[in-house]
């Protein structure tokens, strides 16, 4: 083997003389510390290129968040199969867990960009150029996006590039000093290096911190809803006596704000001003009609209590709740826009471009109380259900009939627009089916022998549920007890006092019957593409 003979490990002459041209003004190292050096400067730069453009997004208008904007991104094409696994996997913090993806996504692909900067320049640059692009594409691709969405990933990515170069730099950075010897100028050069690349680290790691931490801060103080005086309903609707049978561990009759399920295409809650808030309805109309908020306060207004139940809800599931919801009819509005009787559907659109197709008759309907709600339970509508308006048409699942933040509604037709979910193998129309479920004892209660309470809620909106049955271990249907209801727009509690007796595993079942007198059926079905069905059951055991 020839004394002269170049190595390196990646196999480039050129880049084994530089190492060797290095090795003379700093410390020898391994491969092993010149990777996760040139590695962590990938990930401080991304980090600082995060806190930059977050920043920029918080306080620019029309600005959007790289990282909000890549998640919306992939929300967008993901399959609907996995969609599903996901809600049912994570439930309603899904969109934690893809930003939690994302994040680690980038810490790899930084990573990886600052040891191609540091062993093949300027690849590294190319790398972070690349996603900067990937990040412009993502902002101004959304629905009602203007120039400015891009600027946040624009100047992310551009500083993301300098900082890395900064840092890639200083890890090579030679002594100017003359050295009393060989090994002293190599120790001198090195420390010089790492004192250089320690304070741009540590400026980059607070630039990136304290970018995220700001623009998130200013994001959540803008999305803080401002209070309003809730307009007094025409004859509002008052819950009869014995509609929550009071069982622990049953949920309550009326869902509260705080545990209400929230399930949506948007990462980040839409930023509405009330005052600048306002309702286009438009298309196959007499006359376009366009609402204000404060218009919308002066109407004559609705409360009912009904009950939302999301698509994506398996058997058995808890994506489904029960509000008292205030709000001024839709029927009332489309009828001033003057509906043309051709038209057979309403594509409503979301302030951040997501749209629902919901059949006219279930809007315009007398005895459907369809509303554009303002209040929850009480409340105006927190920021994550919608605020300032949302849509609630009951006995539809929540994908075609509940838009959150809504600003437009257009009279058109199934055979000629198509909503957000519908090009997804998600159903047109999708009434809510008929569904029960266990909730009390809880699956694989230990149970003692004697009387225990099976307890839970079942729904059949718009028609009503008119009788529960349970049964035990495959015997016979046995009749539970209902909880009273205001309308059949809701869910209803149901109880039975079983006398449990054998010890071992016994298996629990229920079913329910609307009112039209249809048993729910034991034809199991996935979510997609209208809903699941099935029977809930759940295993528990008696001790011996």
């Amino acid at each position: 083997m020839s004394k002269h003979r170049r190595s390196s490990a990646f196999g480039n002459d050129q880049l084994g003389e530089e190492n060797r041209t290095e090795s003379t003004v700093q410390p020898a190292g391994s491969g092993a510390r010149k990777l996760r050096r040139a590695g962590l400067s990938g990930l401080l730069a991304a980090l600082a290129g995060l806190g930059l453009s977050e920043l920029i997004s918080a306080l620019l208008p029309g600005g959007v968040s790289p990282m909000l904007a890549v998640g919306a991104f992939i929300i967008d094409i993901v399959p609907p199969f996995l969609k599903d696994l996901a809600i049912s996997l994570f439930g309603t913090q899904d969109k934690l867990v893809l930003l939690i993806s994302i994040g680690a996504g980038i810490a790899v692909f930084a990573a990886v960009s600052g040891i191609a900067e540091r062993f093949r320049p300027p690849l590294g640059s190319v790398f972070i150029t690349v996603f900067g692009i990937a990040g412009v594409l993502a902002a101004i691709t959304r629905a009602n996006a203007s120039w400015s969405a891009a600027l946040p990933a624009l100047a992310g990515g551009a500083f993301s590039v300098l900082v890395l170069r900064f840092l890639i730099s200083a890890l090579q950075k030679p002594s100017t000093q003359a050295p009393a010897s060989a090994t002293e100028g190599t120790e001198r050069a090195g420390l010089i290096a790492r004192r250089s690349f320690g304070q741009l680290a540590i400026g980059a790691a607070a630039i990136g911190v304290i970018g995220i931490a700001v623009g998130r801060a200013i994001s959540q103080a803008a999305t803080t809803a401002y209070r309003f005086v809730i307009p007094q309903a025409q004859n509002p609707e008052a819950l009869p006596e014995g509609t929550d049978l009071n069982i622990d561990g049953l949920s309550p009759f009326v869902t509260p704000n705080g545990d209400f399920y929230r399930i949506d295409t948007a990462l980040t809650v839409p930023q509405i001003d009330p005052q600048q808030w306002s309702l286009r309805i438009f298309g196959m109309v007499d006359q376009e009609v366009t609402v204000s908020f404060e218009e919308l306060l002066t109407m004559p207004v609705l409360e009912r209590s009904v009950t939302l139940t999301c698509v994506s809800n398996e058997v058995g599931g808890e994506l489904a709740g029960n509000a008292i919801w205030t709000g001024v009819p839709i029927r009332d509005l489309l009828s001033k826009a003057g509906v043309s009787d051709d038209a057979d559907m309403v594509l409503s659109m979301s302030q951040d471009g997501y749209t629902a197709g919901t059949p006219l008759d279930a809007l315009t309907d007398p005895n459907r109380d369809a509303i554009l709600a303002m209040a929850m339970n009480g409340e105006p509508l927190p920021p994550e259900h919608g605020y300032p308006v949302r849509m609630v048409a009951p006995g539809l699942y929540g994908y075609v009939s509940a838009t959150k933040w809504v600003v437009s509604m257009e009279v058109t037709r199934f055979d000629q627009k198509q909503a957000y979910w519908t090009p997804r193998g998600y159903a047109e129309k999708a009434p809510i089916k008929l569904a029960s479920r266990i909730e009390v004892p809880k699956s694989f209660a230990s149970l003692t022998p004697g009387p225990v309470v099976v307890a839970g809620t079942a729904w059949a909106q718009h028609t009503g549920v008119d009788a529960v049955e349970v049964r035990f271990d495959k015997g016979p249907w046995q009749r539970a007890t209902l909880g009273a209801v205001p309308s059949n727009d809701t869910w209803r509690q149901w109880r039975y006092e079983w006398d449990a007796q054998g010890a071992g595993t016994h298996y629990i079942e229920v079913r329910a019957i609307d009112a039209s007198g249809t048993v729910q059926t034991q034809e199991s079905a996935p979510p997609l593409p209208d809903g699941s069905s099935g029977w809930h059951n759940r295993a528990v055991k008696i001790e011996g």
